[in-house]
């Protein structure tokens, strides 16, 4: 995840677009494509992100959770807190300058008995990335200050299948799918090498759900770069997952040793693209699972008051367009993008270039976080799957009362159908709606008010609306001179 969000930081943001308007064709709501409509046999899927576990939340437990097997840390993180819990934890907060508060253990068991209630019925889980806390690094050193590079992976690889095996034992026999995000690393926030032995452990944990027959070549891929392939489960086939660690493809992606390392970015790029191929062959449906989205990232571009329309260039949240465009090259083939690493909830669209029109859009569905860390209540969501097209159909997102986990009450905060009255969440619904956004830079609609309502999980998202056109342009002009066009366009 990026850097404490502070909404009122947008009012700097005026130096973007002094004069510049958006256009854009009124939108309307007529999906009538049936391969967009959910069938009767749709099915229930669980969506989370930015867990970021917090084991430190009482640091007195630890060093028994450094000694202990993974299985036996709920029973030390279910017993009574230490004494001095709260002011240990302050003091390493301090120390480490944490800008909020993770997941702690009490909010990480309220989400889970909130998901087995909202989310019963499940054929599968995806996780976005970003299983471990902000300052993971700081706050180990600052504890176990003698700990080698050794014991410090280990703590690392312990929290993240404590996190995966949490959500595998409270839904039996449903697979978990998790990506990797920036914090989840052995040697610090961004940084990771590939073909390590921190992949090549993590890797283990991540493909223990996998088939047999899959499950060596995903370890295999796991250990050279965090990417791998899995076959949907049933009914949704033939469909496959391509999983993603676009940590390499990050702008601010380092080696543990603080160097750049492209070779890595460029391995899972020729990957992908092979698997789109080969999928495009099969007349596979693809879902693609990340934690770094690609395109523009409009709140850093906003909030560093970037003048574009002068010649500056927008913030991007990858070093390249290299996975942005091949994702569009194949949106003939991919039904669904899933991405995070923002916390909050939010839609993009993957438009092809205009000489590759035939292949299609993509559909980007990024998901709110779990951790409270911007001050955003904690949140999942449960999408809705028609087998037949391998769209997602509709989904709803579940909040939180609180950020504590401690007498939460967790309700539905809205239902995507019902909010935006389209048929599904595919490529052509979230163009249409894009248009729709576009074409309100008052954002006075209901669509436009009902997703500066949602995107901020606790609704306080709406002093952003000032902005609203400048944020509109980068959810379907993922380019840098596709998004300085549509802000700097002259209103008709």
């Amino acid at each position: 995840m990026r850097g404490k969000r502070k909404i009122s930081a947008v009012c700097a943001l005026v130096l973007l677009v002094a004069g510049a308007a958006v256009g854009g064709a009124q939108g309307h709501r007529t999906d009538q494509d049936p391969t967009t409509r959910a069938s009767g046999a749709a099915f229930p899927v669980l969506m989370v992100s930015d867990v970021h576990f917090e084991p430190f939340w009482d640091p007195g437990k630890a060093a028994q959770l450094a000694a202990a097997p993974v299985a036996g840390w709920k029973a030390i993180l279910a017993a009574p807190d230490s004494a001095d819990r709260a002011q240990r934890f302050a003091d390493l907060q301090q120390t480490c300058r944490a800008r909020g508060v993770d997941t702690s253990y009490p909010l990480l068991v309220s989400s889970l008995n909130a998901m087995r209630t909202d989310a019963a019925g499940i054929r599968f889980i995806t996780v976005s990335g970003d299983l471990i806390a902000h300052a993971f690094t700081c706050k180990y050193k600052t504890v176990f200050a003698q700990a080698t590079e050794a014991e410090y992976r280990s703590f690392v690889e312990k929290t993240i299948e404590f996190v995966v095996g949490a959500l595998r034992a409270d839904f039996p026999g449903v697979p978990v799918y998790a990506a990797l995000g920036n914090n989840d690393s052995d040697c610090g926030d961004y940084q990771l090498d590939a073909q390590s032995e921190f992949l090549e452990q993590t890797g283990k944990i991540v493909a223990a759900d996998l088939p047999a027959t899959e499950q060596k070549e995903a370890e295999a891929t796991f250990a050279a770069g965090g990417y791998y392939s899995a076959a949907l489960p049933a009914p949704l086939r033939p469909a496959r997952l391509l999983v993603l660690d676009d940590l390499f493809m990050s702008r601010r992606y380092a080696t543990c040793s603080n160097k750049p390392d492209p070779q890595a970015a460029a391995a899972q790029i020729a990957w992908l693209k092979q698997q789109l191929e080969r999928a495009r062959a099969d007349k596979e449906k693809i879902w693609v699972v990340g934690h770094i989205p690609p395109g523009v990232d409009p709140y850093s571009t906003l909030t560093k008051g970037k003048n574009i329309c002068a010649g500056a260039a927008p913030q991007m949240f990858l070093d390249s367009e290299a996975l942005t465009d091949t994702l569009a090259e194949f949106g003939d083939v991919i039904q669904l993008a899933i991405f995070a690493h923002t916390h909050m909830d939010e839609m993009r669209l993957l438009e092809p270039s205009k000489d590759d029109e035939d292949h299609g859009r993509v559909a980007v569905k990024m998901v709110s976080s779990i951790s409270p860390v911007d001050g955003n209540n904690p949140s999942f969501t449960v999408g809705v799957v028609d087998p037949a097209s391998g769209v997602l159909a509709d989904y709803r997102v579940f909040a939180a009362s609180n950020q504590t986990g401690v007498d939460t009450k967790w309700t539905e905060a809205y239902d995507y159908a019902q909010a935006y009255q389209e048929p599904s969440f595919s490529a052509s619904s979230v163009a249409k709606l894009v248009e729709e956004f576009k074409a309100d830079p008052g954002a006075q609609s209901q669509a436009s008010e009902n997703y500066l309502e949602h995107y901020f999980v606790g609704n306080a998202s709406r002093e952003i609306k000032p902005f609203w056109p400048q944020y509109v342009c980068a959810l379907g002009n993922y380019a840098e001179d596709a998004y300085r066009g549509c802000v700097c366009a002259k209103r008709p």
